[in-house]
């Protein structure tokens, strides 16, 4: 049997119908009550002394359990700081008829220790015994780093966002205003509810929260929802038995398939109920997929906001998921798993054609979102399950065939993107198809990364169709992998470009993000680096400004 680590806790339970959902699912309050209790456990058994909820944020549910199945929590502390700690939570299922386990959850938590009397508290340094505990608590660093840069990130892309038209329709059909989602609950906190400290359970709040969210996630949906994953549960101060605790739940906005629903918690004694002034204890995030009969993701309805309060939850929700989207990276670390298409020169022209495809259709899709717009260009994000993908729009003064030109020689792009560092041709394959080996500067303390792709260019058909310039990795025997850098690959990327008159056109960057390029992307979704915007205003003015001896005989 595997035995924990010094600093990591094992909780294992039954799930029996009580905790299970009308679905016979375990009911996600059920299991956010077992993870505050497992994380408390293993903080306080590093620490020594006893500990409190700061924050629980990146909680992702992978799969459902069921009554019958058996869940297992292991909770390990990643990194101690001064007085907090950063823990990590796995939890999975298994089913005791098949033997079969599957991953739940993963989820980080902040928590603080209690001082006793007067004597200050300095946590010990967590014990790293494997290479995955230094990765963990090398990304705990960067991890503690984006919750600390959370609120002024937020205020700036509020504030970036405030300067935006609107993109809310008022005719579209469908619409449903937050009002129609708003429920307010209140419980009495007794001494079942309390912890071993005397306060309020954190684990039964975030229960508490949780059914509160999701019959406001219902009434938008009406479809059963299911939780996907937390956005953030911010403790802000204790409550006791005794306690009246006044919870208030509204949709914010909606993505597609998903929606964000917005909980606070205030608590009141005897004498702040009478007086109708309470403290805000609690602050969270949810977000919800809703399926129909067949267990099929369902398309939600737009949120219309009309107050001001509505307005602001409705640009909070799009902030907070640019957030949510740039931690992907600092939130866990996924080694890259290479697709390995193998280039075959008996089947290049397949291979060639499949590249310029791909791109189209991963243009073509449905559900893009857009993230932010500055000067001259637009940023649209698409997240499919696990893949991120990126669409960076650009206006360029410039005739359409001569932005295809540059752009279609990826020998000039270190010119103008820092995250080329070199980029050489070395196989010709035709006329409109080249391979190129390119390198690319380390990040987060990694090696340099390097790649082998087909960039396959081609004009339009026909007056109105895009001129293409698609890019894919491909698996070269002349060029292995070197030990000097990380091999990584691009799924699918590359340029369309469309005229708008004679003299200007429109340029639309797309990237399927690998786990391996992730890191050059995060930041700038997430708010806190211009990396993209930055790269886009190089594009542009390296077309703008291209000699025209460069772009003589073009046609």
């Amino acid at each position: 049997m595997e035995r924990p680590a010094p600093a990591e806790v094992h909780m294992s339970q039954g799930i029996q119908p009580a905790h299970a959902n009308p679905r016979g699912e375990l009911s996600a309050g059920q299991l956010l009550k077992w993870i505050d209790t497992t994380a408390c456990l293993a903080a306080e058994k590093h620490a020594g002394v006893s500990c409190v909820t700061a924050s629980v944020d990146d909680i992702q549910f992978e799969e459902t359990a069921r009554v019958g199945q058996v869940i297992t929590i292991k909770a390990k502390v990643t990194r101690a700081f001064s007085t907090s700690m950063e823990i990590s939570i796995k939890v999975i299922v298994q089913d005791m008829a098949t033997g079969v386990e599957k991953l739940v959850s993963m989820a980080f938590s902040t928590f603080v220790a209690k001082p006793v009397g007067k004597e200050k508290i300095h946590l010990k340094p967590v014990t790293l015994l494997t290479e995955q505990d230094r990765v963990e608590h090398n990304l705990a660093s960067e991890r503690r780093k984006v919750r600390l840069q959370h609120e002024d990130t937020f205020n700036n892309l509020i504030k970036e966002s405030s300067t935006l038209d609107d993109t809310i329709c008022d005719e579209e059909e469908g619409t449903i205003s937050p009002g129609v989602t708003s429920v307010q609950s209140i419980e009495l906190v007794l001494p079942p509810h309390a912890n071993h400290q005397g306060n309020t359970f954190g684990g039964q709040i975030m229960a508490w929260m949780e059914t509160v969210a999701t019959i406001s996630a219902s009434r938008l949906c009406q479809a059963h929802p299911v939780l996907k994953s937390v956005d953030m549960f911010k403790f802000r101060g204790p409550s006791t038995v005794g306690d009246r605790l006044v919870f208030s739940a509204t949709v914010n906005n909606t993505f597609q398939t998903c929606v964000e629903v917005g909980v606070r918690v205030e608590a009141f004694d005897c004498q702040e109920w009478s007086e109708g002034r309470g403290r805000h204890i609690n602050s969270a995030f949810l977000i919800y997929n809703a399926v129909n009969s067949k267990e099929e993701l369902i398309t939600l309805p737009r949120i219309k906001p009309s107050s001001k309060d509505d307005f602001r939850r409705y640009r909070g929700a799009i902030a907070r998921k640019r957030i949510r989207l740039g931690r992907k990276y600092v939130t866990s670390h996924k080694e890259e798993i290479l697709l390995c298409i193998h280039w075959d020169i008996h089947n290049q022209e397949s291979l060639s054609h499949g590249n310029v495809e791909a791109l189209k259709k991963l243009a073509a899709k449905s559900g893009w979102e857009f993230t932010s717009a500055v000067d001259k260009m637009k940023i649209y994000t698409l997240e499919e399950y696990d893949v991120l993908s990126i669409w960076v729009e650009k206006n360029v003064e410039r005739p359409a065939h001569v932005a295809y030109h540059l752009l279609s020689d990826f020998t000039k792009r270190p010119s103008w993107d820092r995250h080329f560092l070199s980029c050489e041709v070395i196989e010709c394959v035709s006329e409109n198809d080249r391979i190129y080996y390119i390198t690319c500067p380390a990040v987060n303390g990694d090696k340099p990364k390097d790649l082998v792709v087909l960039v396959s260019q081609r004009k339009p058909l026909k007056d109105g169709n895009s001129y293409t310039v698609a890019a894919k990795s491909v698996v070269l025997p002349s060029v292995p992998p070197s030990p000097q850098y990380i091999r990584s690959e691009t799924i699918c990327a590359g340029f369309l470009i469309n005229a708008i008159d004679s003299s200007s056109c429109t340029v639309s960057y797309f990237n399927q993000i690998s786990s391996g390029l992730l890191p050059y992307f995060t930041g700038n979704i997430g708010g806190w680096s211009k990396s993209i915007e930055e790269t886009a205003a190089s594009c542009i003015q390296f077309i703008e400004n291209a000699p025209e001896d460069r772009c003589i005989n073009i046609s």
